[in-house]
């Protein structure tokens, strides 16, 4: 006869209904993800052009990325916190734009609505208005490298390119001496690039900054004056301005 008080040995099929009863679903998603990763990988089949290391793109991942995320019910969204710009110059002369974006990245359970949030930073320069989405890419990419452990070696893509700077106009080793700036005169600049963004005048904007340039001790007091969020509308602006001026002399 049976005794009701005797305990019967769990099936298999039981043991993972409690770990799943046990566990948020998003765990358990990311686990599978993990594991699928691990048994298909991402190859390095892209070379950088500069420096000829092999990496893998940010398309890479995505394509490895999205049939397990399907499969697992798992979605990834993402919540840019903060970002500032910087210009710096190139070896060749030109302006590159310097953006460094704080992510989070929200990864949720299509199927109890479980969340865990993991937090990322992408860094990326380019010389016209891609630092941002390069940027994204890379904070995207080494999110999930690492919470997915997908083995990866070499540098940032930052998207397979690499540039050489000779000095940073905003924030360098060597910078100027800003302590003989007039007060006055960095409330006259900030106030006259705040005025600019407020009326949206972008031309404004460039010309003030093209004219600020030319000072590296002002420009470098009036760059810390404003706040990050500043920083980058100015630029933001500035290259738009440019950007319409390059239309312009196409268009005649």
């Amino acid at each position: 006869m049976h005794d009701p008080m005797t305990t019967s040995p769990i099936t298999p099929y039981q043991a993972e209904a409690q770990k799943l009863i046990r566990t948020p679903h998003v765990y358990v998603a990311i686990n599978a993800v993990l594991a699928d990763l691990g048994r298909e990988g991402i190859s390095k089949d892209r070379k950088n052009a500069q420096q000829g290391y092999q990496f893998r793109g940010i398309d890479d991942v995505y394509a490895a990325l999205n049939p397990a995320l399907a499969r697992h019910e798992l979605c990834i969204l993402p919540r840019v916190m903060g970002r500032t710009v910087t210009e710096q110059q190139s070896k060749s002369g030109g302006t590159l734009f310097y953006v460094v974006l704080d992510v989070e990245f929200d990864l949720v359970s299509a199927a109890d609505g479980s969340k865990h949030t993991v937090r990322a930073a992408g860094e990326a320069m380019d010389s016209g208005d891609k630092a941002t989405n390069k940027a994204m890419s890379a904070a995207y990419k080494y999110m999930a490298m690492q919470t997915f452990c997908i083995p990866t070696e070499g540098d940032n893509d930052a998207d397979a390119t690499t540039h050489q700077v000779v000095r940073s106009m905003a924030d360098r080793s060597g910078r100027p001496d800003t302590a003989a700036v007039a007060q006055d005169t960095v409330r006259k600049w900030t106030k006259a690039f705040r005025d600019a963004l407020a009326d949206r005048n972008d031309e404004r904007v460039c010309k003030g900054l093209d004219d600020l340039n030319a000072d590296q001790e002002t420009y470098t007091a009036v760059w810390d004056a404003l706040e990050p969020k500043e920083r980058g509308n100015i630029l933001d602006a500035a290259n738009r301005a440019r950007t319409a001026r390059a239309a312009v002399r196409k268009a005649f």
